[in-house]
């Protein structure tokens, strides 16, 4: 086991030392299963609900952001982007000809300068402490307008230590409800050991 310092998930440091040790056991090393089909079915989609057929999307707490190749190739407006140093020269490198559009930055006072069409989620919600989800979830409801999409992989646990800080699909729900609807919810077939099981690709649509 690394040697790490920082212990507070809430800080830079805590996700750097981590990178830069390559501690990443919440790493797939490749974007999931589900997002390929949800990329693949979004025009599909999009057409029946008046969405953009090349939406601009927003991965917040990026990590490695395997995903972001998958819809900068399926031609969406992508940006990744991570509060941690390390973790952004870390997905610059997986993105290749997309480097470019991983930022350094934090989710809570990043401004998209377009509207988003999409937030997605992944081991994002699951990094922070409980205290802060009320903050969080309130932060997606704040970016998407009316009819936007926030869509990902959800953390399903009761252990209390973290992170990965899991929740259960009662409190998950209720903490979405007041500003969004639930449009899809299914398990996860490709999980990595630390999720297997308990994870759930979720689709939810800003009210």
């Amino acid at each position: 086991m690394p040697d790490f310092h920082s212990r507070d998930p809430l800080s830079p440091a805590f996700w750097d030392e981590r990178f830069e040790q390559d501690f990443t056991p919440w790493d797939k090393g490749g974007a999931p299963e589900r997002l390929r089909r949800f990329i693949a079915d979004w025009p599909a989609a999009a057409a029946g609900l008046a969405r953009p057929a090349a939406p601009t999307v927003l991965i917040p707490g990026c990590g490695s952001a395997y995903e972001l190749n998958l819809m900068c190739e399926a031609g969406w407006d992508a940006t990744a982007i991570d509060f941690s140093p390390a973790a952004v020269v870390s997905a610059q490198q997986v993105a290749g000809p997309w480097r470019g559009r991983v930022q350094e930055a934090d989710f809570f006072a990043y401004a998209p300068p377009k509207p988003l069409d999409l937030i997605y989620e992944r081991a994002f919600l699951c990094a922070m402490p409980r205290a802060m989800w009320p903050r969080l979830v309130q932060r997606w409801a704040d970016l998407l307008a009316p009819g936007a999409v926030l869509a990902g992989c959800f953390f399903y646990d009761s252990h209390p230590k973290g992170p990965p800080f899991g929740t259960s699909r009662e409190e998950l729900h209720g903490l979405l409800a007041p500003c969004f609807d639930c449009t899809l919810e299914e398990p996860v077939g490709d999980s990595i050991a630390v999720f297997a099981g308990k994870e759930y690709w979720l689709e939810w649509r800003r009210r």
